[in-house]
């Protein structure tokens, strides 16, 4: 790993990086500047090829100067489609400290130092585009979402640069092609793909977020370097300690919101304070797409979104998180890092990538240079242990869900592991259930015998498939039921889809994760002296009768009163056995008639995977 170093010293200057009359290129890098920036107004730096600025600022920022830093970020979208963002720079001026972003100071690079300003369409225009030659953005679609709750509270900023630091904005991308410029061989748009020029000063220092509770606020990356996501989040008191991804259907081609496909991904950090390390990657879970009203009022489930890799946001990735309590986060200096781009890398631009893995010792990253000093060679990459369910929604978008095994966990809500359902005002999900709240990401202390409540909700009757989708890294247990309480039938979902017709509303009661069937073998005790056992793995109904008592029947009834089966003329014996291989899952009743016509029953549940 290379780094520059640069420090001007003269009378007059003051900053630790002081650029005058002249420019730093740096690619392929990183620049450490240990305290502020001052770059003239003919001082700029380039950070190109993946360069990235570090700084060690304590506490505000003192950067100044009219100079501007230059950073490359590439879009993923074309020009129907949004990505959240958070800018790396503000405007540039002379005065100290961070400035407000407008995209007025976006960029379409000409070559690896110049740039053309973008132009900035009317606020009645909806394309942006893209020549060999130009580059314009469509300033209708840039918002913000401060503390809010409805879709109705984004709020339109458009070209005007009030949009503070760490606070994210949308921005559509752009229509055509620019393949006059390329750098590593990638054109500034080869289609969907814009890229940007962010120039201005540099952000740096603390960064403050407001938040309020259970409201959430688009934020991001307000550096221009990648952040270790996880660093930031267990230390984002007054949050969740999650972050949300908007992901969206890039083939729907529309700017109406009803016909919109879109939803949350979700990624949890998996770790606070109480664990007092960040030695796990965390964990993230793809979105939902659902359908949209006019009004922006999530309907039907319509598809699902990508897995990426979250622990480190790359320069200018925005999400949102979720408050907890009203107040502040704080983002400072400490979450910075130098970790390039890439899947490999787990930074990635709501996109898959195909950069190479920088790889260190065998599961476990790379030394990655970090303001904070922390040692990145003992963080292991092997996925923590866990178990993802994938529910598929009335036949529209499969909800992954997963539930994740720490000694540390508890069965309560737990900061910056247990992740809310990203899209909470969604009419059609499946969830875990914790203090009567909906959460897709569950982390608990593993015991056989624990019992995990999981919900469903649907706005009309709908049919809902859940089957375990991959067990990683986990041998605790053989098999994965769910339990429906209501009827005390088990159904593993290990191997094989459980389907259910669920009648419209919600119902966070009935239904529960197992990992053990209290079914199987289990003997029913009576004080009439008889024990009956249902062994369904070998699909037989076992009658003790360790006192000999003369029997005169034993028969099945189901729980509307028909009769199943009648065994007669039984005689005096210590064990009766019956086959129940016939007979579908249900709970049934048992019958027992004694020669002196005393009666006594029994329910027993019966499952044969039918």
């Amino acid at each position: 790993m290379s780094v520059v170093t640069v420090l001007f010293l003269c009378p007059d200057c003051l900053a630790q990086l002081f650029v005058n009359n002249n420019y730093v290129y740096v690619a392929d890098k990183y620049l450490y500047v240990k305290q502020d920036v001052n770059l003239q107004s003919t001082g700029n730096i380039y950070l190109r090829n993946e360069s990235q600025l570090l700084q060690g600022t304590a506490g505000n920022s003192t950067n100044q100067g009219t100079g501007t830093l230059a950073v490359f970020q590439e879009g993923t979208v074309n020009n129907f489609a949004y990505n959240y963002w958070c800018s790396p720079v503000g405007v540039a001026s002379a005065g100290i400290g961070n400035n407000s972003f407008g995209i007025t100071i976006l960029n379409r690079p000409t070559s690896l130092t110049t740039s053309s300003p973008a132009t900035m369409l009317p606020s009645s225009s909806l394309d942006g585009s893209t020549t060999n030659s130009s580059l314009s953005i469509a300033p209708r679609w840039i918002f913000k979402f401060l503390s809010s709750s409805l879709y109705s509270q984004w709020f339109s900023v458009g070209a005007s640069s009030t949009i503070l630091p760490g606070e994210g904005f949308t921005m559509k991308g752009s229509s055509g092609t620019d393949t006059a410029f390329s750098e590593n061989a990638i054109a500034n748009n080869p289609g969907s793909k814009q890229r940007y020029d962010f120039r201005g000063k540099p952000n740096d220092g603390n960064i403050t977020i407001n938040v309020a509770t259970g409201m959430r606020t688009l934020t991001g990356n307000p550096y221009p370097c990648a952040i270790d996501l996880k660093a930031f989040l267990v230390s984002a008191t007054n949050s969740t300690g999650i972050a949300y991804f908007w992901e969206q259907d890039k083939t729907v081609n529309s700017h109406y919101i009803a016909s919109y496909r879109g939803g949350n991904g979700t990624y949890s950090p998996m770790g606070g304070p109480v664990v007092g390390s960040y030695g796990n990657m965390g964990i993230y879970t793809p979105a939902v797409f659902y359908a949209y009203d006019g009004a922006g009022t999530q309907l039907a489930a319509t598809g699902s979104g990508s897995n990426y890799e979250r622990r480190f946001s790359p320069v200018g990735q925005g999400f949102m998180i979720e408050g907890s309590a009203t107040g502040t986060v704080i983002m400072t200096n400490n979450v910075r890092v130098y970790q390039k781009e890439g899947a490999g890398n787990y930074s990635q631009f709501e996109r898959q990538s195909s950069s190479t893995p920088n790889n260190g010792p065998t599961n476990f990253l790379p030394a990655i240079p970090s303001v904070s000093g922390f040692d990145y060679t003992t963080v292991s990459t092997a996925a923590i242990p866990q178990i993802r369910f994938n529910t598929l929604l009335n036949n529209e978008a499969v909800r992954q869900s997963v539930l994740a095994f720490l000694p540390s966990a508890t069965d309560g809500v737990d900061f910056a592991m247990d992740a809310k359902s990203p899209d909470p005002a969604n009419t059609m999900d499946m969830y875990f259930v914790i203090n009567n709240g909906e959460y897709i990401i569950e982390a608990i202390d593993f015991d056989i015998n624990k019992r995990i409540p999981i919900g469903f909700k649907n706005p009309t009757p709908a049919n809902f498939k859940i089957a375990v989708g991959e067990i990683i890294n986990f041998d605790g247990t053989e098999n994965v039921y769910i339990h429906d309480k209501e009827l005390d039938i088990y159904h593993n979902i290990k191997n094989m889809a459980y389907e259910m017709e669920l009648p419209a509303g919600t119902n966070n009661t009935r239904y529960e994760i197992t990992f053990v069937n209290s079914a199987l073998g289990v003997v029913l005790v009576s004080t009439d002296g008889f024990d009956l056992i249902q062994n369904n793995a070998s699909q037989t109904l076992t009658v003790s009768n360790p006192k000999s008592i003369d029997l005169k029947s034993v028969s099945m009834y189901d729980i509307t009163g028909k009769l199943i089966f009648s065994k007669t003329k039984l005689g005096i014996k210590n064990n009766y056995q019956f086959s129940t291989s016939g007979i579908s899952d249900a709970v049934y009743i048992v019958k027992i008639l004694t020669a002196n016509n005393e009666e006594f029953g029994k329910k027993v549940t019966v499952y044969n995977g039918k």
